[in-house]
């Protein structure tokens, strides 16, 4: 399949989100509900348009695993590494100010909990489940080290995003076909 070990277009971003986002991972909401409402967020935070997509896909990790045959884990207790993977396959087509954030975004839960004792109260009970199998807070020298890393600051503001992108009731957000043309403009040319 063309775009297995990576993304090439941007049809095949949302033809992966179109196949496997109805499905929840380990939260209360679908994956494609998730994406729009944290993307919908950063836009009325007014971050920028690769920050924005960075937010939308960030957790498109998940959906490679459930395309791989992966089953969502109810109980946290098997993180796949999704930011990581995610941040790869989308690399060839985005810049690193897109796949950068994804890249750091679980590393962004466990520096808040680390710098923020308040934070991990406002978790959701999925991320509490993940967090401990991510490795739980940083120690102050995994802290320091990583908000001195390149796309630190942009992946705890997604993080916050993600935190919030978790509402079951009526929320009204554009849909996922509406980000086409940021991810168009974004994304690496082709051919």
């Amino acid at each position: 399949m063309a775009g297995a070990d990576g993304a090439t277009t941007v049809d095949e971003v949302i033809a992966l989100f179109d196949a496997y986002g109805t499905d929840s991972y380990d939260e209360v909401v679908s994956q494609l509900d998730h994406a729009v409402q944290c993307a919908a967020l950063a836009a009325a935070d007014g971050a920028d348009d690769a920050l924005v997509a960075a937010t939308l896909l960030h957790d498109v990790g998940h959906l490679l695993d459930l395309r791989d045959g992966g089953r969502p884990d109810p109980h946290g207790r098997g993180d796949l590494a999704h930011e990581a993977r995610g941040s790869r396959w989308l690399a060839g087509l985005f810049p690193p100010s897109v796949t950068a954030p994804i890249a750091l975004h679980v590393a962004a839960k466990r520096y808040r909990c680390a710098v923020d004792p308040g934070y991990h109260a406002t978790l959701s009970a999925g991320s509490v489940r993940s967090l401990e199998v991510q490795g739980g807070p940083m120690t102050s020298d995994e802290a320091a080290r990583f908000a001195a890393r390149p796309g630190a600051e942009a992946a705890v503001r997604l993080r916050g995003w993600d935190d919030a992108g978790k509402v079951t009731e009526a929320l009204v957000v554009a849909p996922f076909a509406s980000y086409r043309p940021l991810l168009d403009r974004l994304a690496a040319p082709t051919g």
